[in-house]
């Protein structure tokens, strides 16, 4: 005992040295990281439910929503959600998605390593554009079933596996546990069928994708496939948009226009106002781009 306080006398930062020498500094140590998308809304605290089956398991981890308003059951949209949010969270960042309208049937409880994060989840297609995307660069990838009850909460329901299986094995994920022990591998993903915009002798034939909280619609068409043909003319329902502008405020509004979202790819929207209401258009719909 006198010797540890002479040491912390002399060497008032022990603790760090010995820390350094384990290559252990604190200060260091990474941060983990869970996101959830759902399907589930904020009104009935489930995904609150969810997050404290998390913290429990492993209290250090911070939480973070992408969100929990996809319309119920609509694994597409999810599954565009959460592939466009993910890239931006930090390397091995555990990406907890539920949006499951087959909870409790044959569909396999999932957890994956796509590219540099994990993902857990319903095996259902809602890690597709994620699986995509990682082919397109020749990513690594590792897929789990998750059949070991040993990770997951006891006496699960068959009805919140979000909480029972997903959220516990997310913490595990996330508190160190290996990827290989929670499950046996598997190769076959379930995949969606996922509509691309097709080239047409004039243009493109483009679907939209995305409709979000402002009724902006997003297509399936990257700005990039215009090869630089910015002069088009861009037919939806019944209507012609002539040309792309920067961004909203370049036009007056209620005016109808065309441009390039965030994710590089080109969207139809009003200034102001709702191309989706306006339009009345939903996800599937096609829009035409004629090169002029």
């Amino acid at each position: 005992m006198i010797l540890l306080i002479q040491e912390e006398i002399c060497y008032p930062n022990w603790l760090d040295v010995l820390l350094d020498s384990l290559h252990l500094r604190l200060d260091n140590m990474p941060m983990p990281f869970v996101t959830i998308t759902t399907d589930f809304g904020n009104k009935d605290g489930f995904v609150g439910t969810m997050r404290g089956v998390i913290w429990n398991i492993c209290p250090q981890v911070q939480i973070a929503d992408i969100t929990n308003d996809i319309p119920p059951q609509d694994v597409l949209t999810g599954a565009i959600a959460l592939s466009r949010a993910a890239p931006f969270f930090p390397t091995d960042t555990v990406h907890l998605a539920v949006v499951d309208p087959g909870v409790g049937t044959a569909r396999r409880p999932t957890a994956a390593k796509i590219g540099g994060y994990y993902f857990v989840g319903p095996d259902n297609g809602l890690f597709t554009p994620l699986i995509l995307d990682c082919e397109r660069v020749g990513g690594e990838m590792l897929f789990i079933h998750l059949d070991q009850p040993e990770y997951w909460l006891e006496n699960a329901s068959h009805t919140f596996h979000g909480r029972d299986i997903f959220a516990p094995v997310a913490a595990h994920l996330a508190a160190g546990v290996p990827l290989m022990k929670l499950g046996t591998p598997f190769t076959d993903p379930v995949r969606l069928s996922i509509p691309n915009a097709e080239r047409i002798s004039n243009g493109w034939l483009a679907h939209i994708m995305v409709i979000d909280i402002f009724g902006n619609m997003t297509t399936d068409l990257p700005a990039s496939a215009l090869d630089d043909h910015r002069d088009v003319c861009i037919k939806v329902k019944g209507q012609q948009i002539n040309g792309l502008v920067q961004s909203y405020g370049h036009r007056k509004p209620g005016e109808l226009v065309a441009l390039v979202d965030s994710e590089g790819f080109v969207e139809v929207a009003v200034v102001n106002g709702s191309a989706a209401k306006m339009l009345d258009m939903k996800l599937g719909d096609a829009v035409e781009m004629i090169y002029v």
